[in-house]
C-alpha cells in the first residue's frame, strides 16, 4: 500500500513479502491504479520513482500511530524491518473522453506535458 505521511509518499506492506524482497533487491517501482475499466472512462494513473529505506525508529512509530488514528489498524510498537520513502521520478495520467485520449506527464523539474491520442 501506498500512503502519504508528513508530506511524503510512502510504500508500506506487510513485512517480508515478495514486494519488500524485490525493492531491497532493486528500488525501482511503479505504482499503478488499478484499472478494472478497459474504456478507461474512469482515467488512469502511474507514478514511477526509486525508493530509499529509512531507519528512523521515531519516524515509524509516529506513522503507525497515525495509521491507528486513521483506520484503527494498529502496529504501533512492532519494529519495521523496511519503511520505504517514495522518491518520485516522473507521473502519468490517462483520460479517455470525446473519441480521443490525453496522457498528461510530469516529471521533476520539467513542465507537465500532454500527449494527445486520437
Amino acid at each position: 500500500e501506498a500512503r502519504f505521511f508528513e508530506n511524503q509518499l510512502w510504500i508500506v506492506g506487510m513485512p517480508h513479502t515478495m514486494k519488500f524482497r524485490d525493492l531491497a533487491h532493486d528500488p525501482r517501482f511503479c505504482l499503478h491504479t488499478a484499472t478494472v475499466d478497459t474504456e478507461v472512462r474512469d482515467g488512469d494513473a502511474k507514478l514511477w520513482g526509486v525508493v530509499d529505506d529509512v531507519r528512523d525508529k521515531s519516524l515509524h512509530q509516529r506513522f503507525a500511530k497515525g495509521l491507528f488514528e486513521e483506520t484503527g489498524f494498529d502496529i504501533r510498537g512492532q519494529e519495521f524491518d523496511h519503511f520505504y520513502r517514495a522518491v518520485l521520478i516522473g507521473g502519468s495520467a490517462v483520460e479517455v473522453r470525446d473519441g480521443h485520449m490525453d496522457v498528461t506527464i510530469w516529471k521533476p523539474g520539467e513542465p507537465e506535458r500532454v500527449v494527445r491520442k486520437h
